[in-house]
Parts: structure tokens; C-alpha cells; sequence
């Protein structure tokens, strides 16, 4: 299996545990506040590594090669995870699911722009057809008459920040290991959120603790398949399989929430997916 496939499977999976992580903390925002759910998805997420990474190698490889490009890291995806549990008081977790497929936009110009790679017109297009379906599953006035929820734009900044997240994720790679990248994912993020909790913090039921720890291992095992797919592949060619998003959001949301899909977002699932195969197509080798 070449490094490229093996990155997009990575990236497939990792999506999958990121819904469920979505899917649990939905459950939790019926009863728990925003600062309180995110704090305790980093805290567990924290604790979990470093028990898996003491288990399994003996100690905690704290030390980074870029600690400040680490703390930005986890603080961009603080943004994001504060951003779209908010949305999830208000819209269908695949609604919010739709909207953050914008950031494979960002990520794509930020990977041209920091990175240095080639993200050609085929690729743009791809990426261009991918957000069209993502208009068309959001239901738009013209379409449907209706205007769309307020909440829809929350997840559009959580979109710009997990772009930033990815390209981060993709730089530091480089430079660190994955286990040092995924160790450092929760700090500067549970840290900060950490600050508000005496202002916010509601004991827990025993019920809300399980879901709190399963909510830390679906991040703990889709982040660091995050990390190995991006060191596997080049970010531009990863960030379209964020569109498989919709699909695992889409069943969560009819088997767990009663949500059920209309035509506009089947519809436009089918376009989105058109979009990620033709941007992940491998680019064509010219003769000579």
C-alpha cells in the first residue's frame, strides 16, 4: 500500500471517530454547558495519551522541537471544538457537519501558502464541485424559500480554525513525532478552557461521566490517526476526505437524534463525494 492510500484510509477512519465524538457531545449539551464539554473532551483526551504512551513506551515525550507552534495547534482546535458545540444547541449534527466541509478550502490555499505545495486547478475544482454539494445539503434560500439557522455560521469558523489545525498538524510532523503531536493536543487547549470551569463547572452524573471518557477516546484515537495520516501524505490531498464527514454524520443523526435526511442533502452528499474523488485523483505525469 503506498504512503498516499494508507494516508487517505487513516483519514477515512479518523473521520469516523471525529462523529462520534460529535455525536456523544450533542447528547452532552442537552444538560451541560459549552466550556464544560470542551474542557472535559481535552481533559480526558490528555489523560487517556499519556496512559496510553506510559503503557506503551515507558514514558511521556513532553519535549517538542516547536512547543509554540504546538500550543497554536491546540489552541485552533479549541476554537473549532468551541465553535460547533455551540452549533449543536441549535441545528442537526449533520447540518453542522456540512458546514465545516468549507475547511478543506482553507486548508488547501494555507497548504499552498505555508507549505509550498502544488495544489493544481484539477484539485481546485474537486474542491470547488465539493463545496457546491455542501450549498446544496445546507438548503438554501433559493432553493428551498426558507433562510438558513443563525447557528450555521459557528460552524463556519470551525472550519477555518480545524483548516489552520491540519496545516499545523502537517508542519509539525516534520519536526516532531506523532506521539509527541498528540500528547501536546490537549494542553494549551485544556489549559485555557480549564480557566473558566469555577464560573460554569455542573457535577456530572455518573451517565455523563461515561459518555465524557468515550467523548476523550474517540478524539485520543482520531487525532492520532489524524497525525499519522498527515505524515503520510500531503495535506492538500488529505483535506477532501473531510467530506466523508457528512456521510457518518448523516447516520448519526437518523439513528441517534430521529434526524432524517432529506433529498437536498442527499443530493448534495453525492456532489460532495464527486468533488473528494476528483481532487484525490493522483495528478497526471508528464511525459519525458
Amino acid at each position: 500500500m503506498s504512503p498516499v492510500l494508507s494516508g487517505l484510509l487513516l483519514q477515512f477512519t479518523a473521520i469516523a471517530l471525529f462523529v462520534g465524538l460529535d455525536t456523544v457531545t450533542k447528547l452532552l449539551t442537552v444538560d451541560y454547558p459549552v466550556p464544560q464539554i470542551v474542557f472535559m473532551r481535552f481533559l480526558f483526551h490528555t489523560l487517556l495519551v499519556a496512559a496510553a504512551l506510559r503503557l506503551a513506551t515507558g514514558r511521556l515525550p513532553w519535549r517538542s522541537r516547536a512547543p509554540g507552534l504546538e500550543a497554536v495547534r491546540s489552541l485552533c482546535l479549541l476554537v473549532a471544538n468551541g465553535l460547533v458545540v455551540l452549533a449543536f444547541y441549535y441545528i442537526p449534527l449533520a447540518d453542522a457537519a456540512a458546514v465545516t466541509f468549507a475547511s478543506p478550502l482553507f486548508t488547501a490555499g494555507l497548504a499552498a501558502l505555508l507549505l509550498g505545495e502544488v495544489v493544481g486547478p484539477r484539485r481546485w475544482l474537486g474542491i470547488g464541485i465539493g463545496l457546491v454539494g455542501v450549498m446544496i445539503a445546507l438548503r438554501p434560500p433559493f432553493l428551498t424559500g426558507e433562510m438558513p439557522h443563525p447557528a450555521l455560521f459557528l460552524p463556519l469558523g470551525t472550519a477555518a480554525f480545524f483548516g489552520a489545525y491540519q496545516i499545523l498538524t502537517r508542519k509539525l510532523s516534520e519536526v516532531d513525532s506523532p506521539s509527541t503531536i498528540i500528547l501536546h493536543t490537549g494542553l494549551a487547549a485544556g489549559a485555557v478552557s480549564g480557566l473558566v470551569q469555577p464560573f460554569v463547572w455542573q457535577d456530572p452524573t455518573g451517565w455523563a461521566w461515561g459518555l465524557m471518557a468515550l467523548a476523550g477516546v474517540f478524539g485520543l484515537s482520531g487525532h492520532y490517526l489524524l497525525v499519522l495520516a498527515y505524515s503520510r501524505a500531503p495535506a492538500s490531498i488529505l483535506a477532501p476526505m473531510t467530506y466523508t464527514q457528512l456521510i457518518w454524520a448523516t447516520l448519526s443523526s437518523a439513528i441517534v437524534f430521529g434526524d432524517m435526511p432529506d433529498g437536498w442533502m442527499l443530493l448534495g452528499a453525492g456532489v460532495i463525494a464527486t468533488g473528494g474523488i476528483i481532487t484525490s485523483l493522483p495528478a497526471r505525469r508528464r511525459p519525458g
